[in-house]
């Protein structure tokens, strides 16, 4: 077994003495592991609570399931068709050319979106409970305001396809609004 010299005790002694009084340092780049997740998680509970605020603050209402919201902003010259699955093709066209009598109407002139969604969620209902077979609707084409995008017509274009009761709808014709309104299919009771 050997014993440390003197010289290296020395050294020892030395290095002790010339580090007495040195205080650690510590700089910006360590990184402590604990810090790290909490820093996280608060920034996680902050993104999570104002998420909630935010949703809290922007109250959509749902009517029927209805969005004030439109998904598709279509122009105020486009025309509008849709057929639910399994309608046929000749009952589609029949619809389009206006040869199907539409028993009552709805003019959404001058509604607001949310009060245009009421009504029409409504009168579709009725008009399903009275057996009608044809609606008109009509929504305009928002010439009224230069610039803007047709939202009612838009909205009703969403609207209609999320409506159980509807069947099909297309754009009228001429005679009965254009493409400022749409005729509206309805199913059977039963079907």
């Amino acid at each position: 077994m050997s014993y440390p010299s003197d010289q290296e005790q020395d050294d020892d002694l030395d290095f002790d003495s010339a580090m007495q009084g040195v205080k650690r340092i510590r700089h910006d780049r360590h990184v402590d592991p604990d810090a790290g997740k909490l820093k996280l998680r608060r920034k996680h509970d902050s993104a999570t609570r104002f998420r909630r605020q935010a949703a809290e603050q922007e109250i959509e209402q749902v009517i029927d399931g209805l969005s004030s919201e439109a998904s598709q902003i279509v122009d105020s010259a486009d025309e509008l068709l849709f057929a639910a699955p399994g309608v046929q093709l000749r009952l589609l066209k029949r619809l389009r050319l206006g040869h199907l009598p539409w028993e009552a109407g709805l003019d959404l002139h001058g509604y607001t979106v949310e009060a245009a969604r009421d009504e029409l969620s409504g009168f579709i209902r009725d008009a399903s409970r009275q057996q009608l077979r044809c609606v008109l609707i009509i929504h305009g084409k928002a010439y009224t305001q230069p610039g803007q995008p047709a939202l009612l017509k838009s909205c009703v274009n969403d609207w209609l396809r999320q409506l159980h009761d509807v069947l099909a709808f297309s754009s009228a014709q001429p005679r009965d609004g254009g493409t400022g309104a749409v005729y509206v299919l309805l199913r059977k009771k039963g079907s």
